[in-house]
């Protein structure tokens, strides 16, 4: 029992990592880089990454990281400190990560994807971008830093299991 626990508990850190190192990597490449396009340019760039990160690496990560959190608090209960970081992982994993994508990102990804593009003009599409990357841009830098303290608080725990 005692290395189920942990394997939840490492599967969870793993996969937080990884969420949190997309997040990271995505906040300090893409987002300079996407910054330098055309509106237009912009627009359809962002309908395409949102299209082609749902796949099931991105799944795995993004949901397995709170299926595995949400796992190993049960499997911690009363182990005292251990316990409570995992469950400070959890929250912030599922409030400032999850709950921001799922109820941020993904609504104006929604909006986005149900333009067509080639009906805007020029001062729509600014006005749209405008409107568009600010809010997910500013959503995306609280569920890179939620993921990355979700990832520190989860990893923190695994250095108080008691064997």
């Amino acid at each position: 029992m005692a290395f189920t626990k942990s394997l939840s508990l490492y599967l969870a850190i793993f996969l937080t990592g990884l969420s949190a190192g997309l997040f990271y990597a995505w906040a300090v490449s893409v987002i300079p880089g996407t910054k330098k396009l055309l509106d237009l340019t912009y627009l359809q760039t962002m309908q395409s990454i949102n299209k082609e990160i749902l796949n099931p690496a991105f799944f795995l990560s993004f949901f397995g990281s709170l299926l595995l959190l949400m796992i190993s608090s049960v499997q911690q209960y009363g182990h005292g400190v251990t316990f409570w970081l995992v469950v400070a992982a959890t929250l912030t994993y599922l409030l400032g990560t999850f709950a921001v994508t799922a109820f941020g990102n993904v609504p104006l990804n929604d909006e986005l994807d149900a333009l067509n593009l080639s009906e805007l003009s020029e001062t729509q599409l600014s006005d749209f971008r405008q409107y568009y990357e600010v809010r997910w841009n500013r959503l995306h830098f609280i569920r890179t830093w939620s993921a990355l303290g979700a990832f520190l608080l989860a990893l923190a725990s695994s250095f108080t299991i008691k064997y």
